[in-house]
């Protein structure tokens, strides 16, 4: 098998290829002046297994154009199967009509992957599970939780943990690791979203008095709900709040938003590149989920389990 990366977390990639022991495959993708993309793949991938390593974030267009433009190449170049491994999928939390007159953006970004020549799709705690039946190809969600999970058992043993879900529609989310911290008991902030990055605490379900509160979510873009649920939290008694995000968009002035906030810490992996702002801010720290992804890829090309990584 093959290993290629577009420009949008190279860092992550090369941690990919360090841990399988492969070179990334030399490959120029580049702008003209214009800013279009242009690819260029410079060495044989006739009959291989390749693997494209590229996370849709910030700037999300030009990232999913790398992306597509890379697949074409690939397809192109004769390549036997091609894998879009992305382990941030933008364009995630358009996955239905929230009014009249709106697009579904999370199918048509899996319709554009499809037609340009993927053959599977890989990807990191989709922001809903239904949008694996968005594409017509094999598609695989991996979840960082056993990541999470590891981190937490690691760093808070011994505290009187709670797993808080920022919202309803994270509940599943929440339960999953609390299965795997030893059944901690669940609370839920029950919020309400008048538009679009604004977000506000109406009432805690469960009891956080005394308790050690892990907020856990798939995305922190504006981090204005992590905020306002942490102050909720400490409000109503909790001991401690940190917070356990899969995927740190963190845009705009999300991060001087969590340094100022109440929240003692806030842990993303490295599924979207870190800006400076983020790797200097005292209050987030950044999860590698590169041996997960590496283990997937190694197992898709054996053609072995992948569900079997979280038995």
């Amino acid at each position: 098998m093959k290993l290629m990366a577009g420009n949008a977390n190279l860092p992550l990639a090369r941690d990919i290829a360090a841990y399988l022991e492969l070179p990334l495959t030399d490959v120029s993708v580049r702008r003209f002046a214009d800013e279009e993309v242009f690819v260029e793949i410079n060495e044989n991938v006739r009959g291989e297994d390749v693997f494209v390593l590229q996370s849709t974030g910030f700037p999300a267009n030009d990232n999913l154009m790398e992306l597509l433009i890379c697949i074409d190449a690939l397809k192109r170049a004769s390549a036997k199967r091609i894998t879009a491994v992305v382990p941030y999928f933008g364009y995630a939390r358009q996955d239905r009509k929230p009014g009249p007159r709106t697009p579904i953006s999370a199918k048509l970004v899996a319709n554009l992957i499809t037609v340009a020549g993927a053959n599977r799709v890989l990807s990191v705690d989709l922001h809903a599970g239904q949008i694996q039946g968005f594409f017509d190809i094999p598609t695989d969600n991996l979840y960082a939780a056993p990541v999470m999970s590891a981190d937490i058992r690691e760093r808070f043993a011994g505290k009187n943990l709670m797993i808080v879900s920022p919202d309803v529609g994270g509940v599943v989310r929440a339960r999953a690791l609390s299965k795997r911290l030893d059944n901690a008991p669940l609370a839920i902030v029950d919020k309400r979203r008048e538009r679009p990055g604004e977000s506000e605490v109406m009432n805690i379900i469960g009891d956080p008095s005394g308790r050690f509160c892990i907020l856990v979510d798939d995305i922190v873009d504006s981090a204005g709900t992590l905020c306002n649920a942490a102050a909720a939290l400490r409000e109503a008694g909790a001991e401690d709040v940190v917070a356990y995000v899969s995927h740190g968009v963190l845009s705009g002035g999300a991060v001087a938003r969590v340094e100022k906030s109440t929240l003692s810490e806030l842990v993303v992996t490295d599924s979207i590149g870190q800006t400076p702002a983020v790797t200097e801010a005292k209050k987030i720290r950044v999860l590698t989920i590169a041996p997960l992804l590496a283990e997937a890829v190694r197992r898709i090309a054996d053609e072995t389990s992948v569900s079997s990584l979280f038995d």
